[in-house]
């Protein structure tokens, strides 16, 4: 049962609090992600490093044991962390339908507070995107602010060589790119692949400062 059936289970309608439960465990579920790629950091292998040598053995400098173990657990954590978040948004949804059912006025749903809690601070803005690119194919636009990309995100982002690495990894992959637009959350596939301009994906991005 997810946190908010039991919730409901519990005393009937939905709380701020019963949110702010599931922000904090949220939180929790960061907080390991970014300890376990602070595992991968020390290792100096990074999410998609080789664990090989040039002649194809494990590298005898790693610890393959622990690098795998962080690895499967980062997966495992960023999935519990898509569905908490989808959780978070469907509990401020309950919460504002409730709202305009004791009170019989409408409510907004560009509610600032619904936004700061579901959506994560952006950490690089799209400044162009070439037309017929597979940036443009996908829907990029320019000022979109990017809060996924692939298996960068806005808790895991150190620097634009984390997407580029993402980028060089995936050619002819679909990535999941998620995007805040007009303080929207908006998913898209990107496709990074050849095309008749430069680069795979036809786009720049710039970091946020953080």
């Amino acid at each position: 049962m997810r946190l908010i059936e039991e919730a409901a289970s519990e005393h009937g309608d939905l709380t701020m609090e019963d949110v702010q439960d599931l922000v904090r465990k949220k939180d929790e579920i960061e907080e390991q992600i970014k300890a376990y790629y602070d595992v991968l950091e020390d290792q100096g292998v990074g999410i998609e490093g080789p664990l090989v040598d040039a002649e194809g053995f494990p590298r005898a400098d790693l610890n393959l044991y622990q690098i795998r173990t962080a690895r499967n657990q980062i997966a495992c954590l960023q999935n519990d962390h898509k569905a908490i978040m989808a959780e978070i948004e469907e509990a401020l949804h309950k919460l504002h339908a409730q709202e305009k059912e004791r009170r019989g006025e409408a409510v907004a749903h560009d509610d600032p507070m619904e936004a700061e809690l579901s959506l994560p601070s952006p950490f690089a803005r799209v400044d162009a995107v070439t037309a017929g690119s597979p940036a443009h194919t996908a829907g990029l636009r320019v000022g979109d602010e990017v809060i996924e990309f692939g298996s960068v995100n806005s808790y895991n982002f150190q620097n634009l060589q984390n997407v580029a690495s993402v980028v060089q990894h995936s050619e002819g992959k679909a990535l999941r790119v998620v995007v805040v637009r007009s303080g929207q959350r908006s998913p898209m596939t990107l496709t990074p692949q050849r095309w008749s301009g430069r680069g795979l994906l036809g786009c720049n991005i710039v970091p946020i400062p953080r």
